[in-house]
């Protein structure tokens, strides 16, 4: 099995290494000091469960890997719509793309059922952009519960989780996921096939629409959030809305407030991804996680006057951030999720 990993940053370095350990002819693509240092060194996974060292091969340039069975895509979702000439010489007729992404994905009203089938959402597949360079029967779903930094060129920190639930758009159990389910959980991580995947897409949404912005307007970790009575209530009010819009669209949860908000205490000091960007002065990755469900918000006419608010606040601070105009600040802790 070849598989490439486009953007083998935190996460995508992780699970590359672990599938290299499991034996599956694994190409990291990456740039910069990274890159240099897993070419001489390797990856260097540390976690709780055992540190290891894996030495899949690392490049710059994806021609010099060729056609793939898999392409693990470890970029953010704002990247999706430019990658095409990084993509393009992985692409065999039979290639599939894993979108290990954040958020609303483009791919979500391919092969659904029901009076949406088949629209855009603009937030997550603008004028089309993302879906002219992945068609979207060439995608794989996938979740990931997995929390990971870099903790220096070349060295994966690994602080919980290593389920990256996966599945085909169309509900399908198809042999090309059982496959990367059974390469995955050979190198150690838990890879689930869904029957609909788009649950965990809520699921994770959950905490993602809710904590992500907040985290990054107020500058706090989700346990300082989850702490101050006001920030709380409107955590809780913004997750009722998210659940509210999937309900809507025929999605049931089985995860309560109660227990998404204690997950989130339970996260402690450590800061969202979303607000370790904002301090380091990079655009949020904002239109996927909060612009799409407000999007979905108004195709199903649920009101969710909470994720409006927060959306618009969050996406003027985003402006400036596309502008280079927010200034950026030394930031530490972990960034999850």
């Amino acid at each position: 099995m070849r598989i490439a990993v486009l953007g083998a940053g935190a996460i995508g370095a992780y699970a590359g290494a672990a599938l290299h350990r499991a034996g599956a002819d694994v190409h990291l693509i990456a740039r910069g000091p990274h890159l240099e240092a897993m070419r001489a060194h390797g990856v260097r996974v540390l976690s709780p469960r055992g540190d290891f060292t894996a030495r899949p091969r690392a490049t710059g340039d994806p021609a010099e890997v060729g056609p793939v069975d898999y392409v693990l895509l470890g970029l953010k979702a704002q990247h999706y719509a430019s990658c095409g000439p990084m993509l393009a010489p992985l692409m065999g007729p039979g290639t599939a793309v894993v979108t290990a992404q954040n958020g609303v994905p483009f791919w979500y009203f391919f092969g659904a059922d029901g009076p949406w089938e088949g629209r855009r959402i603009e937030a997550a597949d603008p004028g089309g952009a993302v879906s002219a360079t992945i068609p979207p029967e060439r995608a794989i779903g996938c979740v990931v519960y997995a929390a990971t930094e870099i903790e220096r060129p070349g060295v994966i920190r690994h602080m919980e989780g290593t389920r990256f639930s996966i599945g085909e758009p169309d509900r399908s159990a198809s042999a090309r996921c059982r496959a990367f389910s059974e390469a995955m959980t050979a190198g150690g991580l838990k890879c689930p096939v869904e029957s609909d995947i788009r649950e965990d897409v809520w699921v994770k949404l959950m905490g993602n629409a809710t904590f992500n912005p907040l985290s990054a307007l107020t500058r706090s970790t989700m346990a300082q959030i989850c702490s101050s009575p006001d920030t709380r209530t409107t955590a809780e009010l913004m997750m009722r809305e998210t659940l509210e819009v999937a309900e809507r669209l025929g999605v049931h949860t089985s995860i309560s407030i109660e227990r998404r908000m204690a997950g989130a205490e339970r996260a402690g000091d450590h800061r969202t991804s979303t607000l370790h960007d904002v301090e380091r002065g990079r655009p949020m990755e904002l239109d996927v996680i909060l612009g799409a469900v407000v999007e979905l918000a108004d195709l199903t006419g649920v009101g969710a006057p909470t994720l409006r608010t927060v959306n618009a606040l969050a996406s003027l601070l985003n402006e400036r951030l596309e502008q280079g105009t927010e200034r950026p600040k030394a930031a530490e802790g972990a960034p999850v999720g």
